[in-house]
């Protein structure tokens, strides 16, 4: 990550801070707009392009590799005295850790529609999450000079499916060969073009109907012809309640709507005054005082995105909500909420390093950075992505967003015996970096599993260990834990007598054994009648049937769900001990298995997929060709969502991330939890263990 001392944008009071989100699926144009965003506010000097890997926002070798966005980037601005925070999100679905980070960080939210795919599903359910939260929403519509660009069908699409509050801001004006020359603003009276009169009229009853102008409304009906400077003024106040959305239009690559979308970023969107802060507590839960947006408060901000850097060492993204973070200050820092993530809770205090003010990956040095801004920060040790940094003497704690639950489990070996010393560190900082990635280290099987969102998702983090860390590593296939337990019952006798001169070793147990209930696990007791087996000998007998349990019989199987009970036996006053009673115990459930036979058990877990109405019959006959049992449905008809509740075989949920991805164009989520064991088919059953 380059370094450059050259000028920052100066610093701005929160009513001049701009803090937008770039939001769209993949493909939509996102990264190119922001690099025409950056020329146009004099950031950049030309634009690069993504299909060259020269773009400010996309510098990861993955993402220029792959051409398209897996992290958040960030660039600061200065334009007609405004700082303005641009914040890249990727489109994939795998990516939406990014993309919730990025709206933590955010104001505003710019969605980016593409004139030649219009809105897909992925574009409506972000839409409906932002709204959930308030958060302020404008659209862009890209890609105008595109073959089969169809912008009016991009709008109907927009006004259609994003529900009430959608109203272009302009109409296009094209030249002699259709191409697009420039925009004209509805906003502006005595506009001469096809359907203006109507969708003028539509555009100031909206605005007019969020204003704090009780009287404007009276005036437009009475006739009078409104100043354009008094709709500007009510636009903002329109999108900053977050019931308001105008639609523009731009062709990043030709420059048209470029300019006119950067005025409408300072002068429409909402300040970090109008948005708010998250709420906060005190590390241990307490209450805490409500924030605000004031540079003189007290210190809380949050790292909304880690990277690590091979000669910065790990770079923290903060957006702060209150007071001033400066360099060479003592913080601290505090993450709470994620353990079940593998991110435990931890309180630490560290000093401030250089704060910078970001650039794609160019830093350029700052004297500090006050509420409502956003900054780099180098060299916080401790600081995970989500964590809380406030003052060491007023410790703060602000929730971490909502994640998605990593549901892909990848299967890691290292590729070398160095690769192997360095993986654990690797994979440490890996974790830190990204919240939505969980390491587990499985005790069944022993496999060290790196759970992921989608595969995607996990080619780019194994690319990271590769490249950022220098660390290689093999995928192999996930083991399921498969268990057995008894066919049927058996009466068995375990005979553990060897001599060798001196103390020998002498015990019989006669064991009954018998099926148990499903999870019942392995049951022991004993009905000795006249001391056969010495009282002091049965829990020996008892330790050594676990201990074979759990290794298993045939192969690495555990034993499990069986009742036994020690029925009789026979001891030696001088050769019997604990030793002796446990290796019989052990022979005994082998015999068991031997005279009875087993079956195999798989793991089942109980899932619930939430997705839209639309694709619950694609969902169904997906779930019905893994041996599901679907068990019921909720609909919510107020988000268009319904979940549907299935018990499913593990081993068929190893792929499921990314078919319910391709089944619900990546609209659907699901959650899943331990049901327990149940027979095996015989194609698995048969597999050696």
């Amino acid at each position: 990550m380059p370094k450059d001392n050259g000028p920052a944008p100066a610093p701005r009071p929160a009513d001049k801070v701009r803090n937008v989100a770039l939001v769209g699926h993949a493909g939509a144009g996102k990264t190119t707009l922001a690099e025409a965003l950056l020329v146009a506010a004099g950031a950049l000097p030309r634009a690069g392009r993504v299909e060259d890997g020269t773009t400010c926002l996309d510098s990861e070798e993955v993402e220029v590799r792959q051409q398209r966005s897996v992290s958040l980037g960030v660039a600061t601005v200065e334009y007609a005295d405004h700082r303005l925070t641009l914040l890249d999100t990727p489109g994939s679905p795998d990516f939406v850790g990014e993309l919730r980070a990025g709206l933590r960080a955010a104001d505003a939210a710019l969605f980016v529609v593409s004139a030649v795919n219009g809105v897909d599903a992925t574009t409506v359910q972000l839409w409906e999450e932002c709204a959930a939260v308030g958060m302020p929403r404008a659209v862009v519509i890209t890609q105008l000079d595109r073959p089969r660009a169809d912008v009016d069908d991009a709008v109907r699409a927009c006004r259609t499916m994003l529900g009430e509050g959608v109203f272009p801001l302009h109409l296009l004006q094209r030249g002699a060969d259709g191409g697009v020359t420039g925009l004209v603003s509805l906003l502006e009276p005595h506009v001469e073009l096809p359907e203006s009169d109507r969708l003028r009229a539509e555009l100031i009853e909206g605005i007019i109907a969020e204003s704090e102008d009780e009287t404007l409304m009276d005036r437009y009906l009475g006739g009078e012809e409104l100043a354009v400077a008094d709709l500007v003024s009510d636009l903002e106040t329109a999108v900053a309640r977050g019931h308001f959305h105008p639609i523009l239009c731009a062709a990043p690559l030709t420059g048209v709507g470029v300019p006119e979308l950067l005025d409408l970023l300072v002068s429409a969107f909402p300040s970090p005054l109008e948005h708010g802060c998250p709420p906060d507590t005190r590390p241990d839960g307490k209450p805490a005082p409500a924030l605000s947006c004031d540079p003189d408060g007290p210190l809380v901000a949050e790292v909304v995105k880690t990277t690590t850097d091979p000669y910065l060492g790990r770079v923290s993204l903060v957006r702060v909500f209150s007071g001033t973070l400066r360099p060479d200050t003592p913080i601290h820092v505090s993450g709470h909420g994620m353990a079940d993530r593998g991110h435990p809770d931890h309180d630490v205090d560290e000093r401030i390093g250089a704060v910078s003010s970001p650039l794609g990956s160019t830093l350029r040095t700052v004297a500090a950075c006050p509420a409502g801004d956003i900054c780099a920060v180098a060299r916080l040790t401790s600081a995970e992505t989500g964590d809380t940094l406030s003052s060491t003497e007023d410790p703060r704690l602000v929730p971490p967003w909502d994640l998605p639950t990593p549901q892909l489990p990848v299967a890691l070996e290292a590729a070398s015996r160095s690769d192997e010393d360095r993986l654990a560190t690797a994979l440490t900082r890996l974790v830190a970096e990204d919240p939505t990635v969980r390491l587990e280290r499985r005790p069944d099987t022993g496999q060290l599993l790196l759970w992921c969102v989608g595969e995607a998702h996990a080619e780019v983090l194994l690319e990271r260990l590769r490249v950022r860390h220098g660390v290689t590593v093999a995928t192999v296939p996930v083991r399921v834990p498969m268990v057995e337990t008894l066919a049927g019952p058996a009466r068995v006798t375990g005979r553990h007598v060897k001599q060798s001169g001196g103390h020998g070793q002498y015990a019989i147990v006669v064991v009954e054994a018998e099926p148990g209930p499903p999870g019942s696990g392995v049951v022991f007791q004993q009905k000795i009648v006249g001391g056969t087996v010495p009282s002091q000998f049965h829990g020996s007998v008892e330790k050594g049937i676990r201990t074979q349990a759990e290794r298993g019989v045939t192969g690495d199987r555990p034993i499990v769900d069986v009742h036994l009970t020690l029925v009789d036996g026979k001891a030696h006053s001088v050769d019997s001990s604990d030793a002796a009673f446990q290796a019989a115990g052990a022979l005994a459930l082998r015999e068991a298995v031997a005279a009875a036979g087993t079956r195999v058990l798989e793991p089942w877990c109980e899932v619930e997929v939430g997705v839209p109405g639309d694709y619950v019959g694609a969902v169904m006959s997906d779930l019905s060709g893994r041996r599901a049992r679907v068990t019921g449905s909720d609909a919510d008809p107020d988000r268009d969502r319904t979940t549907v509740r299935a018990e499913v075989p593990e081993v068929e949920l190893l792929t499921y991330a990314g078919a319910l991805r391709s089944v619900s164009h990546g609209t659907g989520s699901f959650t899943r939890r331990p049901l327990g064991y149940e027979p095996a088919p015989a194609s698995l059953a048969a597999v050696p263990a």
